[in-house]
């Protein structure tokens, strides 16, 4: 009986491919996702929503405005 690869398995033996066939197999599995219903396509994009949130609320410190973050870029700029 063969075993399947997990994904970490799967990409590390993608990522020993040559350039050319490493390409090849992006644009498949690019080309993949047209192909994805629209709950589908629903679904993983409210799960990447409620991952960057996660991230968000882990995310060190409180913060920074747009204001203070101009201001940090354009003190290192003079």
């Amino acid at each position: 009986m063969i075993r399947a690869m997990s994904s970490d398995e799967l990409e590390s033996e993608a990522l020993k491919l040559d350039p050319e066939n490493r390409a090849r197999l992006a644009e498949k599995l690019l080309a993949s996702l047209d192909d994805l219903s629209e709950d589908e396509n629903a679904r993983l994009w409210a799960e990447e929503a409620v991952r960057r949130n996660a991230a968000w609320d882990g995310a060190a410190g409180d913060g920074q405005t747009a204001d203070e973050i101009f201001r940090e870029v354009r003190a290192r700029l003079e």
